[in-house]
C-alpha cells in the first residue's frame, strides 16, 4: 500500500512539474527580455534536472542576454525561482543550429572542458561571448574538428576531482565575466 501511494505521489509531483514548464515556457517567450550583459549560455544536451533551472537562476542574477538550450527536455523550473519566466530562451535540436545563430550575431564561442589549457583566469572574455557547457558526463555532442572557431577554456582547479558541477561552473563563468566587464567600465 506505501508503495502504490509512493508511486502515485511521484506522478503526481512529475505531472506538475511538467506543468510548471509548460506554463513557464509559454511566459518565457512572450515576456522575457535580454540582461544587461551581452554574453550567451549555451546548454548542449544536459540532462534536464536540477542543474538547468539553476543555470537559469544565475543566468537571471548576473544579466545574461539569453539561454540557449540544445536538446534539452523538459525540466521543473521551480528551482530557477522564476528565472525560467525571465531570461530568454531559445530551444535548438541540435549544436549546428545554435552555432549559425551566434556566429550570425559576432559571438565568439567558448567551450568550457576541464582540460583545456587555456584558463578562464588568464584569457580575453570578448564582449559578446557565448559560453558553452556540455553533458556533465560526455561533455559537448559535436564532432570538434568540423568547429575549428569554438575555442577551449577550461576553470583552474587544484584538487584530484577534474571537473565541477555543471550549475556551479556555469555561475563561475558568468560570475568572472561581469567581473570583468565591471572593472572595465
Amino acid at each position: 500500500m506505501k508503495t502504490a501511494k509512493s508511486k502515485a505521489a511521484r506522478h503526481e509531483a512529475r505531472d506538475q512539474s511538467l506543468q510548471r514548464y509548460r506554463s513557464d515556457r509559454v511566459r518565457n517567450q512572450i515576456s522575457a527580455s535580454p540582461g544587461v550583459h551581452d554574453f550567451v549560455i549555451v546548454l548542449d544536451n544536459l540532462k534536464p534536472g536540477f542543474n538547468v533551472p539553476k543555470i537559469f537562476r544565475s543566468a537571471e542574477v548576473f544579466g545574461a542576454c539569453e539561454v540557449q538550450l540544445i536538446n534539452v527536455g523538459p525540466f521543473d523550473p521551480a528551482p530557477a525561482v522564476g528565472a525560467f519566466r525571465r531570461v530568454p530562451a531559445r530551444f535548438y535540436e541540435n549544436f549546428q543550429q545554435s552555432y549559425e545563430d551566434l556566429t550570425a550575431r559576432g559571438y565568439t564561442l567558448l567551450v568550457l572542458e576541464p582540460r583545456s589549457e587555456h584558463t578562464l583566469s588568464h584569457e580575453p572574455l570578448p564582449r559578446k561571448s557565448a559560453f558553452i557547457f556540455g553533458h556533465e558526463e560526455r561533455g559537448i555532442s559535436i564532432d570538434r574538428s568540423s568547429y575549428p572557431a569554438l575555442q577551449s577554456l577550461s576553470i583552474p582547479q587544484f584538487g584530484r576531482t577534474d571537473s565541477l558541477n555543471v550549475s556551479v561552473a556555469a555561475s563561475i563563468v558568468m560570475y568572472e565575466y561581469v567581473r570583468r566587464l565591471d572593472a572595465h567600465v
